[in-house]
């Protein structure tokens, strides 16, 4: 065969070739970015489905939610956004802000924004606030059980404020009282235990518990609850939730400062050994603080009630 019966050779087109290697080089990276993303949604997805799978979106609230409150006894605090999950990690936030006396007023009402997060294998992760806090009722607490701040001390505070302030206080008894007694004593005094310690623990943060909202899924009542109803409600709560925690959750527990061993210890005992009431007067925390069954009583803060004629 000769070469003049060969097809002629087509010019070579530099434009041409630059623009097809562009479009394979771009077809190329369009469907290894697909891909990649199509991995990314299925292990996010993924691994959403996985961590919040059975009651595990729910419990995490329950245990880390209801310790992260134990673990700020002076704070207001209210968890809000649930099971939020990343490929490693589900989180919730809480919105915390310090305890006032009634009538008084915190920067950032609507209350600061923190997150506590869990690892993809239900370990918490670095914890905001608790024994760095230092508000004036986390003091008052650590200082339950020292012999700090006696009687005579607490007396020469209560006398130099005037007696119709509201008071932010801890009052300390002498002794540890049963519910009974505590329902009875809260009663004669016309105070509120709105928080209960459960154990004397000096110079650390005690078990205190407090309220329908320390364990948002607690059992609540319907109408009106008695003072001392509420004092009782209050500690089978807190026996509810002892007796719903496991074995396994003792390594989260250590991380907020407590432990299995010191929460079953205290709602078995069921012993008051110290109360925080917000709602006090100055005029009643004096009468309070002779009686024989109190050891002190801390002022934590204090306000005029300017809606009080």
């Amino acid at each position: 065969m000769t070469d003049d019966l060969l097809p002629p050779m087509p010019d070579f087109d530099q434009k041409a070739t630059r623009r097809a290697v562009r479009r394979g080089v771009v077809r190329t990276a369009i469907t290894v970015l697909a891909a990649l993303l199509a991995l990314v949604l299925a292990a996010t997805v993924g691994s959403g489905l996985v961590q919040r799978r059975g009651d595990r979106e729910l419990r995490m609230t329950d245990v880390l939610g209801t310790a992260f409150k134990i673990y700020n006894p002076g704070y207001d605090i209210e968890v809000r956004e649930r099971g939020a999950t990343a490929p490693l990690s589900m989180s919730f936030t809480v919105a915390v802000r310090p305890m006032r006396a009634v009538g008084g007023f915190a920067d950032g009402y609507g209350g600061v924004e923190h997150v506590v997060t869990q690892d993809f294998f239900g370990h918490v992760g670095r914890l905001p606030l608790g024994t760095y806090a230092g508000t004036t009722l986390s003091r008052a607490l650590i200082n339950v059980g020292t012999g700090n701040q006696p009687k005579e001390d607490g007396r020469k505070v209560l006398a130099r404020l005037p007696e119709g302030l509201n008071a932010l206080a801890v009052v300390e008894f002498a002794k540890p009282l049963t519910t009974d007694e505590l329902a009875a004593f809260t009663a004669g005094y016309k105070s509120i235990a709105e928080k209960v310690v459960f154990e004397r623990r000096p110079r650390s943060i005690p078990i205190t518990w407090g309220g329908l909202t320390m364990w948002d899924r607690a059992p609540v009542p319907e109408g009106w609850i008695e003072p001392d109803d509420a004092i009782k409600l209050d500690l089978a709560n807190f026996r509810r939730w002892v007796g719903m925690l496991k074995d396994y959750d003792d390594d989260n527990l250590h991380d907020f400062d407590l432990s299995l061993a010191r929460l079953r210890k205290a709602a078995n005992a069921g012993l008051a050994y110290a109360y925080v009431d917000s709602l006090a007067t100055v005029g009643q925390l004096r009468k309070i603080i002779e009686d024989p069954l109190v050891r002190t009583v801390r002022v934590a803060d204090v306000t005029y009630d300017l809606e009080r004629p």
